[in-house]
């Protein structure tokens, strides 16, 4: 469990024998435990300007495309991007499908049987002789991947019928059956489909009362290949293509193959996108915003919460003229680092 502001202050105070706070008088703190306070956020700060890449700070996050734009907004808690990371890679299409924790956005055609929620796997869609559908919007003539995987929770052999239309239940797309040999593996459907509208349907459905047909998931994106997007400079990036990307002309528009940090700390994508159908996945490390309440929590994980007391103390006894005591308390916080560093 994280260690809150108050602890971590408390903690501070205790070891250098000064009285310790209560949730009721934090926010009216004075004199030495205001000062605890303080330091505690400035430790905190220190741990991130010391070593931005702590692993235990990295996180990923996703951006979609809009046609037109080339730039965009980083997260508003990135300390340092990973520009290496930038990868490319089509929209996927439908919503909740892979059934984490419910089947919500998925409209259900009654049979005999029933369809539900099952916590199988990461989730999943069981249907007992029932159908659902989801539509999602296509261009037409665009061709588009489409997978799907199904369980049988008895080993019976049935089918799964897969349709992909212009309706519910249509199929002028696609009418295929996945059928389950093996129960305890499942079985995977990879096909690709022509869109024929601008809105398109896909259903899977299982006809029998015989067994449960298990969806593990169904994805659907346009048939575009991912890729990594490649670094330059922005001075690289000014010096090749700038006079191109100004020009009020869509001709220059389409799939990026490169990203690059901006002037005013955004990212740039070139070729300007085509479409609205991608998606950029990259990595970061995040930043954080100071400790205020007496329950706050630092993303900092509890085991290394000695690191930032280590850190305050360092700061009182520089603010008591104690270098010894300083240098011991500096060592600390530097090998708390190191800790970090190796996720120790």
């Amino acid at each position: 469990m994280s260690t809150t502001y108050l602890e971590l202050s408390n903690r501070t105070l205790r070891e250098l024998n000064e009285v310790e706070m209560t949730s009721s008088n934090f926010s009216s703190s004075r004199g030495i435990q205001t000062t605890i306070k303080d330091f505690i956020n400035k430790s905190i700060h220190d741990i991130y300007n010391e070593s931005v890449e702590i692993p235990l700070l990295h996180t990923s996050t996703t951006q979609n495309t809009f046609t037109g734009d080339s730039e965009y907004a980083f997260p508003t808690d990135m300390r340092r991007v990973d520009f290496e990371s930038f990868f490319l890679k089509p929209n996927e299409l439908i919503t909740n499908g892979e059934f984490t924790s419910n089947i919500n956005s998925w409209t259900t055609i009654a049979g005999s049987g029933s369809a539900a929620y099952n916590s199988g796997g990461n989730g999943r869609l069981r249907l007992n002789d029932f159908a659902a559908h989801q539509s999602f919007s296509t261009v037409v003539n665009q061709t588009y991947n489409l997978q799907v995987r199904v369980l049988d929770s008895n080993g019976t052999g049935a089918a799964l019928k897969v349709q992909v239309g212009t309706a519910a239940e249509g199929t002028q797309n696609l009418n295929t059956t996945l059928t389950v040999t093996d129960f305890n593996a499942g079985a995977i459907l990879d096909v690709q489909f022509t869109a024929t509208s601008q809105t398109t349907f896909i259903t899977v459905n299982n006809t029998t009362t015989a067994t449960n047909l298990d969806v593990d998931y169904v994805k659907v994106s346009e048939d575009i290949q991912p890729k990594k997007l490649v670094y330059m400079t922005y001075d690289d990036y000014r010096r090749r293509f700038l006079s191109t990307a100004q020009t009020n002309n869509s001709d220059h528009y389409n799939t990026p193959d490169f990203v690059f940090r901006t002037q005013d700390d955004k990212f740039g994508l070139y070729p300007i996108p085509d479409s609205d159908k991608y998606t950029v996945n990259y990595e970061y490390w995040k930043t954080h915003s100071d400790l205020s309440a007496s329950t706050d929590t630092p993303d900092i994980p509890a085991r290394f919460h000695d690191v930032v007391v280590a850190r305050a103390k360092y700061y009182v006894y520089s603010l008591r003229s104690d270098p010894q005591f300083t240098q011991f308390a500096n060592q600390d916080f530097l090998a708390g680092v190191k800790r970090m560093r190796n996720r120790i």
